[in-house]
């Protein structure tokens, strides 16, 4: 029976751990049934999927940008079925969210490796690409992620309640309960959203202030980062300091902590202590005394992929009972001494164990056959080893994806991508695959693996999303293959399309991942070594962050993501901090959060529709070149003035609160 009086606005307990004995009770009780799959959000979610795959693969290689889909497909699906009037309509938003979602985690997935293929052709001619090896990839991946993620969504989205903040999640949810709000209470939520989307469309549409402010404005600051490549830089945007208001202080301190050690510490120490060491940078390379600060980064980062790495080892090894407890439950399962499905909450059911279990063996034989027949040229050995690797790899690092979602909402895919190629590029060199077939095989096997761990870092977010608000997980977790499919798909034809009009080497499409992964590839497949010696220093600091119990994927995660977008989510942190602890009295400090949560929410939102529009206007040849001008100290200047009074509002707004 559908409830005809549905609550409005999720819990109180719901951003907060859960004090002993205490129940969270979703917005959706777990008592009733409600709309969720209907014709009208299957359809609405699988077009939602090629539209935003189409464009999001579009931007991402023409322009170098993606943008995330997940909060536009949420408030188009609250537009469209208010516009319908459709009533009893939140079970149905979340079901095309989680199916159009499936764009940004497949676009994420594809282009940061297989566009490489064709770069590498380009130079390579005995090397084939065609629809059917990039789609297979993509899709495999994308299944694997799904079938990997699902015995670990009660722990991260039930049994961690409260620990993580899911910045993303926590945006994209009270966006969906303002849509059934409506009125007053979602008001704060329009009105930061419609200030964040002018301000980060401002910046980055039309360029009247930059979009960060660095030391570089100050000829002192200049000088010193000539000197000793020591930079200050922060991203002034909007979504990224609502971003970290979500995160909170205590993550974003850590996060920032990393940040800080890479940028202030080990880059100086380089150029100072190597400077005739040899780094990248672009299509040349020069000594660390000469490259700049950002340059160094470039090689030094290679330390926080050896944290990332190695945090997912030390997650695995703690998360040991969990994953042993979803294999027993799949063997019972299989021996068909489960529970009861009848016995689970509506809100709890998963697909069932013996689905996972079954599925993740089909899909490991799909890709054995893949790679025997497409791509391995017949030969078992390289097949094996390849399957193994794609298996392990995802396998692992499929809860630091999770996590990192989690904690900061920012998946890390392209580093933990760039030490799949790596690993496996030593590994099929080391049982005899090298040279331009070796160059491919890497490159899909990084692609499998890419996918895999965009989708399961996205997949979370639906499952937590859909925790908050009351949703069916079975319904979701089933409905995000068809998602998947399409997805893949799309964005296929995409790369097929892109690359026939331009021409991955011809410079009109920047692709500047697929080209960091072949020219990452390309030596190691000719006997190159690899920087083992910053992985396993990256590899020692989580190590010792983990003996001190600080959080050593936050710590890599900021290693290894730029310092400016680092910085940001402290100073969001902070005001957190600051709104939450003004007042005598602790009921005032919690609603001074909760609307702080409210417009950082809406920051994020206005920020990332805003994004599709100015990706919009691009595609249809409307640009500003503002290049001149953001070259010009005082557009930092200004971009500092813009930043300290969206601080102020976000401060003052947030406080603001009914007695």
């Amino acid at each position: 029976m559908e409830n005809a009086k549905q609550q409005t606005g999720v819990p109180e307990n719901a951003f907060r751990e859960l004090k002993k004995g205490e129940q969270y009770e979703p917005l959706m009780s777990p008592d009733r049934t409600y709309k969720e799959v209907t014709v009208w959000s299957v359809l609405w979610g699988v077009l939602m999927a090629v539209v935003f795959s189409a464009a999001s693969a579009y931007l991402g290689l023409k322009v170098g940008q993606v943008f995330e889909a997940a909060i536009p497909i949420t408030i188009i699906a609250i537009g469209v079925t208010g516009a319908t009037h459709r009533k009893g309509a939140l079970g149905e938003n979340v079901i095309i969210q989680s199916i159009g979602a499936c764009s940004g985690m497949i676009v994420a997935g594809a282009i940061f490796t297989l566009p490489a293929l064709y770069i590498l052709q380009d130079k390579y001619p005995e090397m084939t690409v065609n629809f059917i090896e990039v789609f297979i990839a993509s899709v495999l991946g994308g299944v694997l992620g799904i079938l990997f993620l699902i015995p670990f969504r009660k722990y991260f989205v039930k049994d961690m309640h409260g620990k993580y903040p899911f910045p993303e999640a926590t945006a994209s949810t009270q966006v969906l309960v303002s849509g059934e709000k409506g009125g007053n209470q979602a008001l704060p939520l329009l009105v930061a959203g419609v200030v964040g989307g002018i301000y980060d469309f401002i910046i980055a549409t039309v360029g009247w202030w930059n979009e960060s402010v660095t030391s570089r404005c100050l000829e002192w600051g200049q000088a010193l980062a000539d000197k000793t490549k020591l930079v200050f830089k922060i991203n002034t945007g909007a979504a990224v300091l609502g971003m970290g208001y979500i995160v909170g202080l205590k993550y974003a301190l850590i996060i920032c902590c990393g940040s800080v050690a890479v940028w202030w510490v080990i880059v100086p120490a380089i150029s100072w202590l190597f400077p005739d060491l040899v780094v990248s940078a672009g299509s040349s390379s020069v000594t660390a005394s000469q490259a700049s600060a950002e340059q160094i980064f470039q090689y030094a980062k290679s330390i926080g992929i050896g944290g990332i790495a190695m945090a997912g080892i030390i997650g695995i090894f703690k998360s040991r009972k969990i994953i042993m407890g979803a294999v027993g439950l799949a063997a019972q399962e299989m021996k068909g001494k489960g529970k009861s499905d009848t016995a689970v909450p509506r809100t709890q059911k998963d697909l069932p164990m013996k689905i996972i279990a079954v599925g993740s063996l089909l899909t490991l034989a799909a890709i054995l056959l893949f790679f025997y027949f497409g791509v391995m040229e017949g030969n078992l050995l390289f097949t094996l080893t390849g399957v193994l690797l794609v298996a392990v790899i995802a396998f692992l690092f499929t809860t630091v994806a999770a996590n990192a979602i989690a904690i900061v909402g920012s998946n890390p895919v392209s580093g933990m991508t760039l030490m799949t190629l790596i690993l496996a590029s030593v590994i099929m060199v080391a049982v005899g695959l090298k040279g331009p077939a070796g160059m491919v095989a890497a490159l899909i096997m990084g692609g499998v693996v890419c996918t895999a761990l965009s989708t399961a870092g996205s997949f979370i977010t639906d499952l937590k999303i859909g925790y908050w608000l009351g949703s069916t997980p079975k319904k979701q977790e089933t409905f995000k293959f068809l998602g998947t499919l399409v997805s893949a798909a799309t964005v296929a034809g995409v790369i097929m399309i892109l690359n026939d009009t331009y021409g991955f080497t011809s410079g009109q499409l920047a692709a500047p991942q697929a080209n960091a992964m072949a020219a990452v590839i390309e030596p190691l497949m000719s006997g190159a070594g690899a920087p083992w010696l910053l992985y396993g220093i990256g590899a020692a600091i989580a190590i010792l962050l983990t003996l001190f119990n600080v959080s050593a994927l936050a710590f890599a995660l900021g290693m290894f993501i730029p310092l400016e977008l680092n910085l940001p989510l402290l100073v969001g942190g902070l005001i957190n901090w600051y709104v939450t602890t003004r007042s005598n009295k602790e009921q005032t400090n919690k609603e001074r959060g909760e609307k702080g949560t409210l417009i950082a929410s809406g920051f994020i939102a206005g920020g990332a529709l805003m994004g599709v529009v100015s990706a919009a206007l691009r595609f249809g040849g409307i640009s500003f070149d503002y290049s001149a001008w953001w070259a010009n100290p005082a557009s930092e200047w200004l971009s500092l003035l813009m930043y300290v009074l969206l601080i102020i509002y976000m401060i003052k707004a947030s406080r603001r609160i009914k007695k």
